[in-house]
């Protein structure tokens, strides 16, 4: 628990809906995971277009 409320505290933006466990969760991950999606994204362009 402690763990938890110092994550949404400090680490992500609370969205202000009374969320259930999982979907707290599930919103941490997808916080975690949408950085990455862009630089993906320039990975699979780079790659289609070859050097």
């Amino acid at each position: 628990m402690a763990l938890d409320t110092t994550l949404s505290s400090v680490v992500f933006r609370s969205s202000g809906n009374n969320l259930t466990t999982a979907c707290t969760y599930i919103e941490m991950a997808s916080r975690l995971t949408e950085p990455v999606l862009p630089g993906l994204a320039v990975l699979a362009v780079r790659n289609r277009v070859g050097r």
